[in-house]
C-alpha cells in the first residue's frame, strides 16, 4: 500500500494470469461486480464492449443519491495497464472531478500483482479530497475491489 497525498495505491497478488484479470477490468459492464465501494451501479447504454485507449463510457452511480460519471480511458497497455479519468456528467463536468482510476498488472511467481491506484493529482477537488477520511476509505474500498477481482477470476469465495 502506498500514499503520497495525491495517490493511494493498494496491491495484491492474485493467483491468475494477467490476461484474465485485464479482461475483467477492461470490461466496464463488469465494474459493478468488482467495485469494493458499492457505488458503481451499471454501465450506461452505448458503452464499449471492451475498453481501449480513448474510449468513453458512462456509469450510473449511487452514494446516498444517484448520479452519473463519464469516464475516458487515458492509459492502455493490454494485459499490463489501464486507467480512466472520471468526471461527472453534465454542467458539473467543468467544475469538479478528474480523478484517475488505474490498474497495473505485473506477472509474478504465483500469479499477477495487481495494483489499483486512486490518483487525484488532476482532480479539481483534490484539496478537499486530500483532507478528512477520503484516502483511508478509498484504500479500504480498493482492498475489497482487489479481493472481488480475485474471487471472480479464480472462482473462489
Amino acid at each position: 500500500m502506498g500514499t503520497d497525498g495525491e495517490r493511494v495505491s493498494v496491491s495484491r497478488v492474485i493467483p491468475a494470469p494477467s490476461e484474465a484479470i485485464f479482461a475483467l477490468v477492461a470490461d466496464a459492464s463488469r465494474h459493478p461486480e468488482i467495485d469494493g465501494s458499492g457505488t458503481v451501479r451499471q454501465l450506461k447504454p452505448g458503452g464499449p464492449e471492451r475498453l481501449q485507449l480513448g474510449d468513453r463510457f458512462g456509469m450510473s452511480m449511487k452514494m446516498g443519491i444517484s448520479y452519473s460519471m463519464e469516464n475516458e480511458v487515458i492509459e492502455f497497455e493490454p494485459n499490463r495497464r489501464i486507467a480512466w479519468q472520471a468526471r461527472p456528467a453534465g454542467l458539473l463536468r467543468n467544475l469538479v472531478g478528474g480523478r484517475i482510476w488505474r490498474y497495473e498488472l505485473e506477472p509474478v511467481e504465483g500469479g499477477t500483482r495487481v495494483t489499483e491506484t486512486w490518483d487525484i493529482s488532476q482532480d479539481r477537488q483534490k484539496r478537499f479530497l486530500k483532507g478528512g477520511k477520503f484516502a483511508e476509505q478509498t484504500r479500504r474500498n480498493m482492498e475489497r475491489t482487489l479481493e472481488r477481482i480475485e474471487q471472480l477470476v479464480t472462482g473462489r469465495s
